[in-house]
């Protein structure tokens, strides 16, 4: 479960909740080095429907280490977090890629302006620090800054966490009804949701004709 950036909107979590995590130890949620967000980060990366995309985002990034293995996908990459302790170990994983952008935004506020936009936005372990209301708001810029066949991917801990505003379900069940986007893969655990939805250049184009299969013409 990674650290995202805080908020303290009302009914969010407390940003020092996060500096009171990261004092505590530098990687509080052992990214790492645990199997299971090893694991899960292969799932991540298996998922994304393109070999390659031109610019991605993704904020609430932490220590970096989703950010790495993203890295290896995309030609740019902007990560962003709230916590400078994260962000120092962010910018020394990633400093040999120049590629990379690690950068201190705090959100939603300092979500990036409409003139740059990104083929691909990795919203993991991020929505559920933030209430109803915040998270349709985060969505929404999500969905925004995404281009024409934008890739738009949600992962997020299922299990009830005291200091999480919302549970996963429910911020995977918002995106799910989301008007601009289509879902093509979605997996499912006891610990964790992940989906993949794409916002369609073409306004009610199936999700069958946005497949890996269709894109290659196999179908």
């Amino acid at each position: 479960m990674s650290a995202p950036d805080g908020t303290q909107q009302d009914g969010g979590t407390p940003q020092e909740y996060f500096s009171r995590m990261y004092t505590a130890r530098p990687d509080p949620w052992q990214l790492a080095d645990r199997w299971y967000e090893q694991r899960k980060y292969v799932l991540t990366l298996a998922a994304l429907p393109e070999r390659e995309y031109a610019s991605a985002f993704e904020p609430g990034c932490s220590v970096g280490v989703l950010s790495a293995r993203l890295a290896g996908r995309c030609r740019a990459l902007l990560s962003c977090d709230r916590e400078e302790l994260a962000l120092a170990q962010a910018r020394s994983r990633l400093a040999h890629l120049p590629h990379v952008r690690v950068e201190r935004r705090v959100l939603p506020e300092d979500w990036p302006g409409p003139q740059e936009s990104f083929d691909l936005v990795v919203l993991s372990e991020l929505l559920y620090y933030f209430p109803a209301a915040a998270g349709a708001d985060l969505l929404e810029r999500a969905v925004s800054s995404l281009g024409p066949g934008g890739t738009l991917l949600l992962v997020h801990w299922r299990r009830q966490v005291a200091e999480h505003a919302r549970s996963g379900d429910d911020v995977h069940e918002q995106a799910r009804t989301h008007p601009a986007l289509v879902r093509i893969a979605a997996h499912s655990e006891p610990d964790f949701l992940l989906d993949v939805f794409i916002r369609p250049r073409q306004a009610g184009t199936p999700a069958e004709h946005l497949s890996v299969a269709a894109a290659e013409g196999l179908t």
